[in-house]
């Protein structure tokens, strides 16, 4: 079975944006971050095999000044033509596939191991159909007060089991998640 997994950044108060999407905030928060400090990110993008992510946030990387995604394959969900970069269109793809479930039952026929969801709409949709395995968040020492949560609102709870907490002496912290299942 294909494992799923949520990496992200969110704000003391569990936001990950701002109410008009805006990451600023991040943006400034990650200028207290050691040089070269990653969060593991590097690491965590070799184990997957496809990222799966929202049109919103495909929009926002592709303002970033470097690919943060090396060759890894992804599908951005979306319900609009987009237009991908060339440099981009060996490994980036579109969908407009609305079922997650069926979503993954596609993936895991081709053989895909570990899948990462980004995007606060695909991450609750995942979460709310129970396909997420793990979530890893680092927590922003920042609050903005309001703004977009990734799990939005839950049908049901999620109980987690804790592995691992990562505390860096800039007061980021990162905390990560087994979902039971």
């Amino acid at each position: 079975m294909v494992k799923v997994s949520v990496f992200i950044g969110t704000s003391l108060d569990g936001f990950i944006a701002r109410e008009n999407g805006d990451i600023d905030w991040l943006d400034d928060a990650n200028k207290q971050v050691t040089p070269g400090e990653d969060f593991g990110f590097k690491s965590f993008l070799e184990s997957v095999d496809q990222i799966i992510m929202g049109r919103k946030t495909f929009d926002q990387v592709m303002n970033f000044d470097n690919w943060p995604y090396n060759n890894t394959k992804m599908i951005v969900l979306t319900s609009k033509n987009i237009e991908i970069p060339e440099k981009l269109r060996e490994t980036v793809t579109t969908s407009n596939t609305s079922s997650p479930e069926q979503l993954i039952k596609e993936l895991s026929d081709q053989s895909i191991n570990h899948i990462y969801i980004d995007g606060g709409i695909v991450i609750q949709d995942f979460l709310s159909a129970r396909l997420v395995d793990e979530i890893t968040v680092t927590i922003v020492p920042i609050l903005i007060g309001k703004g977009k949560s990734f799990t939005g609102l839950l049908l049901k709870d999620s109980s987690l089991k804790h592995l691992k907490t990562t505390v860096y002496n800039f007061g980021f912290v990162q905390i990560k998640y087994k979902i039971n299942k």
